[in-house]
């Protein structure tokens, strides 16, 4: 049995001079935490037949740990060349977004009018930004589009039935899927037409079945073709306006401009479903917008007051931090700034000489591997066929996995991806300012 005797009480450890300092600096509380942390090491060290550690060395340990905050996420670079990559946060953050949350991160007037001293709503900034962008009557924000469809299902059918197409029935990262969502709004998914043809008679038969709402999802992380057909948007809404039957669109990805500008596919904007007349458009705040995490709802002033008003408007709703950073993202669209301060759209619209050329410059920076041509792509469940003509750094080593590795657990970690047992690296999705940080990754990982 192991014996722990030889290890000193709290209070003898605690009482050594290495922690004098701490002490001071940290506080006794800290420091006893930091102690007894120390000593369970120790027990740990001894219970798997190692020698007891002496009182120096568990002071020292118990300083180092005070130094050491833990943090829950690792900031990484993203070689990849995904823009929205969902495992690596999708959409980095505009740097006035940054700042915008930065300053409410105190006390702030979240829900105040400084002017008359009385309480006020905590989105009267979203609006005016959201409309002018989008060209709706009306709109708010919610923690993310899962929530804003949630919303939208619950204010505009409630227990009434919900009348989608099987070819709309979809499922978004992580597992979830629609009717998943929809079950859990309290309305009941009624399920028209078939997987790959719907008519414009299957929904107004879910009318007459007593559907209270419909639901039509765009397209945004797969591509349906071949015998496929389905009514044109402006006739179902048109049939919603004629049966008193709201019609609702989660467009997701969420694209405020257009995206055949930089080379990729179509997206249909928000701009555009506003114009077709949809009562409510939901999107995300962290795909092709560019900005923090959120569901955006815009539309008819009519339906978004009855969302806003509903009880789970208020479980939903975004808190300060990304409610400054939402509204200084839109700005930017306001501004006509986007594509100069959005990240992801200064990565969308970058030159492919430009991309070369840095691709050149870290190779050139420790005269290993050579640059080769690479197809990048949008990601993030945003135009699935949007890829982009992009380069790499290629880097042939014996054992590309190990490679790869050894860049994930370098600091800053490093994210690429192998093709043809070469570990590849795409200038498109590194902020250029890290373009440094990159060569020096590289050089430690293959130890030069």
């Amino acid at each position: 049995m192991p014996d722990y005797r030889s290890l000193p009480a709290v209070n003898v450890l605690v009482a050594h001079p290495t922690l004098r300092a701490a002490l001071a600096e940290s506080g006794r509380e800290a420091v006893i935490v930091a102690v007894r942390k120390a000593l369970a090491r120790g027990r740990e060290r001894i219970a798997e037949g190692g020698a007891s550690p002496s009182i120096e060395s568990l002071a020292a340990d118990a300083v180092a740990s005070l130094g050491v905050r833990p943090t829950l996420y690792r900031q990484v670079i993203n070689a990849t060349g995904v823009v929205l990559h969902t495992n690596l946060g999708r959409a980095p953050l505009p740097d006035v977004a940054w700042e915008a949350m930065a300053a409410a991160r105190d006390y702030c007037d979240l829900e105040m009018d400084l002017a008359h001293g009385k309480r006020a709503s905590r989105l009267r900034g979203i609006v005016e930004p959201l409309v002018e962008v989008t060209g709706a009557e009306d709109g708010m924000v919610v923690n993310n589009n899962a929530a804003a469809v949630l919303l939208g299902l619950a204010g505009l059918a409630g227990k009434g039935a919900t009348a989608i197409s099987r070819g709309h029935m979809v499922e978004i990262g992580g597992g979830f899927r629609l009717p998943t969502i929809m079950e859990a709004s309290g309305s009941p998914l009624l399920e028209i037409g078939t997987t790959n043809r719907t008519h414009l008679a299957d929904y107004r038969q879910a009318i007459d079945d007593g559907a209270k709402l419909i639901l039509l999802v765009h397209r945004s992380n797969f591509v349906m073709s071949g015998y496929v057909s389905e009514p044109d948007t402006v006739e179902v809404i048109a049939l919603g306006r004629e049966q008193g039957v709201a019609v609702m669109l989660d467009l997701g990805s969420g694209a405020l401009r257009k995206t055949t500008d930089c080379g990729l596919p179509e997206e249909l904007t928000v701009q555009r479903a506003v114009e077709f007349g949809f009562d409510v458009v939901c999107f995300s705040g962290d795909k092709l917008l560019g900005g923090p995490q959120a569901g955006y709802l815009v539309g008819s002033h009519a339906a978004i007051q009855r969302l806003r008003e509903h009880p789970l408007a208020r479980a939903l709703r975004c808190d300060k931090l990304q409610l400054a950073g939402c509204v200084a993202t839109l700005e930017l669209y306001n501004r006509g700034e986007a594509d100069r301060q959005i990240p992801i759209w200064q990565m969308l619209t970058a030159e492919s000489g430009e991309l070369r050329a840095r691709a050149q410059a870290w190779c050139q920076g420790i005269g290993i591997g050579e640059v080769v041509d690479a197809v990048d792509a949008v990601g993030g469940g945003s135009l699935p066929d949007g890829h982009l003509a992009g380069v790499a750094w290629a880097l042939r080593w014996d054992d590309a996995e190990v490679l790869l590795g050894r860049l994930r657990g370098g600091e800053p970690a490093v994210i690429g991806h192998i093709v043809d047992d070469r570990v590849l690296l795409h200038p498109r999705t590194v902020i250029p300012r890290r373009d440094d940080e990159v060569v020096r990754a590289v050089r430690s990982a293959l130890a030069l």
